[in-house]
């Protein structure tokens, strides 16, 4: 198979045991990638500092990039897309867990399809331990429900994708626009003719916290959106009646709602329950 990096960025705030947690679950692949970059995004404790030295030092695997200054997850991504030294690359965050032949479902994508720029898959989220699982974001499958799902919500797990460099740089790489990078580069990906798929099976654990559903607002939040929507009104990617409808569904669910309501709300339309 192609060989390809995984792309990770770690910051203050991670706890040493679930980025321990994380990049083992990297390291036992079915296939094993052959560079690992890691952003560390400005100053991190000394307990974290010290599990990232013993993997930088005892795997050969890594491309590690400490950063001074903590510039946010858009930036340390772009960075870390411009370093890499293979075109295909995975997207890891450093507190899920990927299952064990998730590398090899995403390869096969690349093999099928020559042409095929993003390859992301479904996610189940849980809060304190792997069998703790609380809802499952599922996506579609194919590239023509995918572009039309962007039209209203993001259509990719950002934390399970795999995609090509070229692409991504094509489109302009990560760009800073608060919580909503990842969703600003597929809509670009997507006016560039790009080709995405999603695969059926979960490809990761991801671990949220209890208030995460709950913070998803706010005037700050909803002014990224407002900047997103009308790029996407701009572009011709959405109508403007979809533009408007789209506005008033988030300023009422980001701003006017109180946040014990929108946790319910996202609990229980945005996600879906797992099997397990």
């Amino acid at each position: 198979m192609e060989p390809f990096s995984v792309l990770m960025s770690v910051y203050k705030n991670e706890k040493p045991d679930f980025f321990k947690t994380a990049m083992d679950s990297v390291l036992n692949q079915t296939v094993r990638p052959d560079e690992i970059i890691l952003i560390r995004d400005g100053y991190v404790p000394e307990e974290l500092q010290k599990v990232i030295d013993d993997y930088i030092h005892d795997t050969a695997l890594f491309t590690y990039i400490p950063l001074e200054i903590n510039g946010g997850l858009g930036n340390a991504l772009k960075i870390g897309i411009e370093k890499s030294r293979n075109e295909i690359i995975a997207r890891m965050d450093t507190d899920d867990i990927s299952v064990h032949n998730r590398f090899e479902l995403q390869l096969k994508c690349f093999e099928k399809n020559k042409e095929l720029s993003v390859a992301g898959g479904q996610i189940e989220e849980f809060i304190s331990d792997r069998c703790s699982i609380v809802g499952k974001r599922a996506v579609p499958l194919a590239d023509y429900n995918i572009k039309k799902f962007l039209k209203k919500r993001n259509p990719l797990n950002h934390m399970s994708v795999m995609y090509k460099r070229s692409d991504v740089l094509t489109a302009g790489n990560y760009q800073e626009l608060f919580f909503l990078e990842d969703y600003f580069l597929w809509c670009r990906m997507f006016l560039k003719g790009c080709k995405f798929v999603n695969v059926p099976e979960t490809l990761i654990y991801a671990r949220v916290g209890k208030e995460m559903y709950q913070r998803r607002g706010g005037y700050k939040y909803f002014k990224s959106w407002k900047v997103l929507e009308r790029f996407k009104l701009k572009n011709r990617i959405i109508s403007f009646f979809t533009y408007i409808v789209n506005l008033i569904e988030r300023f009422i669910v980001q701003v006017m709602m109180p946040n014990k309501i929108r946790g319910w709300m996202f609990k229980r339309f945005a996600r879906v329950k797992s099997n397990q």
